[in-house]
């Protein structure tokens, strides 16, 4: 057996002996949630909150109304800012925001400066200016083509809206203050820029209908709520060191099946090995510290496998915090000697991880949009709300699917696992009959689903409707859950997408019911516009099992779009037709909708690159040589029992067998070679077919090479840690 996989074995048996927590104090470790919660987390309230009356609202009107902040209460507010900050041990402050490369993006300065006195006695200083807007390079991030080398100029602009928080690692705490990231001109290279403007959005064309439908001016705000469920895989860290694939990728490129998968179905809601509870625990006291309301925390179907869960927040909010969530479990886990990884894929042959984004809409009094109630048929809005929905998933499905396009995604949708690559909305039996009824004229009378009766003693109240895991887009009480966003994605681009439908489609609707207003009352009214739309949109709504092969089938017959590959997904955003909402709604203009396909599919075509390098690197320098020893070895033993005079036959035929697949092997990785070439000629299209039509079928052929051999050669020799270490040792 190699040194490394030796030494990975050993160290993952081990295990970590003790972790680097950062909070390393027994009260914290006793605390309840609630009373740590926030601790290093600073939202506008709190700042509002210290300031005087006047003062206070006129901070009130910059974070709820955008209005300017004159340059004396700024400085006064980045003065409260930096005590907090210095209090909490803090030394430096960044603007924490999200360019394009799904890793968030900070630059630290310090507050120390010259004292402004003869003495030039050092102070700390944070003047206002540098709270509400800093400038890093905006030439080094993906921008599409929006910004050239020779263009270096960008800007951070604090998000009020998000709280303001203090980031401890390696021993030291950074105020992050999150921040939108725009060009000199103004271009969104972020993807916070889009979300706030499709929150915007969705608010302006919600109102309006729904003050259409009351006939007053009765709703003032909509916020759109989120809660991100992230899916992720805990191994040992010591196995990094001698699969390069993961240490590049995140995922494995090679890998034979284990003897023990998750066929047994023993790990979904299993106790939580004690190692990772640990991590688990740590992570949580830090989130919860962040201000990250964490709810949930369980073991997901696949060994090694895991699930956190945070409770409902406004979208803009929880997708900062998920991205903050990712951050900490990466760190986390490295202080306890374990590897995240957050990967849609990191093993073939078992489930992969989403991220379940479970969406609703609210007025800013807190009522919620999608709630159907005791009486759902009775509940105009909620009903109007719905056509909303079902509209915005119908008529935009094709740039809904091109959200979620990734190729770490390519290698779990349509999987056992997760959603098909085909946008469908799940309502469940009794909702889809009442959408049914309506859609045919009638008014459905839906009683409360009678209890069932276990027991003597247990009695079980049952929900409205079932849960279909196999739809990418299922309502589920009162919310929409889009199962299809990959783990490792940024969720703000899916909810920019989904709020920027949805905006499309309640201000079309708000058109048609005051055409209809003219013509009679308003209960009426509202019931032929839900009824039409519910027509309109009866082949988004699929019952059925998703999974199903003839269902590929049945929506291609309904003429929902079925693009199964990132390159086929991405492709509607080059059509402007199809887009045109993005632009109408102020989300992203054309420029900034031409930039996401250059910059999506160029990942796309960088990551299936570095993957192909990767795995032919494996192949000849870890490989092929355990298996030329392997022919040694056989060989030997092949020649001993004939000089011995014994039957030989099956060594024989073993080693006609490694070395067969050897050959191939060589070939396979020479053809691999040169399918990667043409990755880089022609463009951004060409790249992604090549990527798809040649990259990855010659990357299969050397991975069905690779798992045969780790089958045929003996383990000791083997250079790689094998599935049945990775998953089921170490943690």
């Amino acid at each position: 057996m190699s040194n490394v996989r030796t030494s990975a074995r050993t160290m993952a048996s081990f295990g970590a002996t003790s972790a680097r927590p950062e909070f390393d104090d027994a009260q914290t470790r006793n605390e309840a949630p609630s009373e740590s919660f926030g601790s290093l987390s600073l939202p506008w309230q709190t700042i509002a909150a210290s300031l005087d009356g006047e003062a206070s609202a006129a901070f009130r009107e910059f974070v709820q109304h955008g209005q300017r902040l004159s340059k004396e209460l700024a400085n006064r507010v980045a003065e409260s800012v930096m005590r907090w900050a210095l209090k909490h041990g803090a030394t430096h402050y960044g603007h924490w925001f999200h360019p394009l490369t799904n890793v968030p993006a900070d630059k630290h300065d310090t507050f120390l400066a010259r004292g402004l006195q003869a003495s030039h006695v050092p102070i700390e200083q944070f003047p206002g200016s540098l709270l509400l807007q800093t400038e890093p390079d905006a030439s080094s991030f993906p921008s599409g083509g929006l910004r050239s080398t020779h263009e270096a100029r960008g800007y951070t602009l604090w998000d009020p809206t998000s709280a303001i928080f203090i980031r401890a690692d390696g021993g030291t705490r950074t105020l992050c203050i999150p921040a939108a990231y725009v060009s000199w001109k103004g271009h969104a290279l972020d993807h916070k820029t889009p979300l706030l403007r499709s929150l915007d959005a969705l608010s302006r064309s919600a109102v309006a209908f729904l003050n259409t439908l009351s006939g007053s001016e009765s709703c003032s705000g909509i916020v759109a709520t989120l809660g991100t469920e992230q899916e992720y895989f805990v191994i040992d860290k010591a196995f990094l060191a001698s699969r390069s694939d993961l240490l590049m990728t995140g995922r494995t490129l090679v890998g034979a099946p284990p003897p023990r998968g998750q066929q047994l179905e023993d790990h979904y809601f299993g106790p939580i090995p004690a190692r990772v509870q640990a991590f688990i625990s740590d992570a949580e006291r830090e989130l919860l510290r962040l201000g990250v309301p964490v709810k949930t925390r369980h073991c997901e179907v696949a060994p090694a496998q895991f699930e956190l869960a945070p409770v409902f927040e406004e979208a803009n909010l929880a997708c900062d915090h998920n991205v903050l969530t990712m951050d900490v479990l990466r760190r986390v886990a490295d202080r306890h000697g374990l590897a995240c990884l957050l990967h849609e894929k990191p093993f073939a042959g078992i489930n992969g991880s989403g991220k379940h984004n479970n969406w609703s809409m609210a007025t800013t009094e807190g009522e919620n949009l999608l709630d159907p109630g005791a009486d759902p048929e009775k509940n105009l809005r909620f009903l109007c709300s719905l056509a909303a929905v079902l509209h915005a998933v119908d008529s935009k499905n094709e740039i809904v699917r091109a959200s979620i396009a990734s190729a770490g995604n390519d290698h779990r949708l349509g999987a056992n696992e997760a959603p098909p690559a085909i946008i469908s909305v799940y309502l469940g039996g009794a909702l889809e009959g009442i959408v049914e009824a309506v859609a045919s004229g009638k008014i459905a009378d839906v009683k409360k689903l009678a209890g069932v009766d276990i027991t003597a003693r247990l009695h079980m109240k049952r929900e409205l409707t079932d849960r279909n895991r196999t739809t990418p887009f299922a309502f589920t009480g009162n919310k929409f859950e889009f199962r299809a966003v990959g783990s490792s994605e940024n969720c703000a681009w899916p909810m920019t997408i989904l709020n920027a439908a949805v905006a499309d489609a309640f201000q079309d609707l708000k058109g048609r019911l005051s055409d209809k207003l003219k013509k009679g009352a308003r209960g009426e009214a509202a019931l032929e516009l839900v009824r039409e739309v519910f027509n309109e949109t009866k082949r988004v709504r699929f019952e059925g099992n998703n999974y199903a092969p003839a269902w590929v089938d049945e929506a291609r017959a309904r003429g929902l779009p079925v693009n199964s590959n990132t390159p086929a997904a991405l492709a509607p955003l080059t059509v402007a037709a199809k887009t045109a909402f993005l632009v109408e709604q102020g989300v992203l203009s054309r420029e900034e909708v031409q930039s996401r396909f250059e910059i999506y599919a160029e990942r796309y075509i960088k990551i299936v690159d570095i993957e192909a390098a990767s795995l032919g690197e494996i192949a000849r320098t870890q490989v092929m040589g355990a298996v030329e020893e392997q022919i040694e070895r056989t060989a030997r033993a092949t020649n001993l029992l004939k000089q011995s005079g014994l039957p030989g036959e099956r060594h024989s035929a073993q080693l006609a067998r490694t070395a067969g697949h050897l050959e191939a092997l060589h070939a396979a990785v020479e053809a691999l070679e040169s399918a990667r070439g043409g990755l880089h000629h022609g463009g951004a299209v060409e790249g992604m077919q090549a990527a798809a039509d040649h990259v990855l079928p010659a990357m299969a052929k050397v991975r069905e090479h690779v798992d045969a051999l780790e089958a045929i050669v003996s383990d000791d020799l083997w250079p790689l840690p094998k599935y049945r270490e990775m998953l089921f040792q170490g943690v």
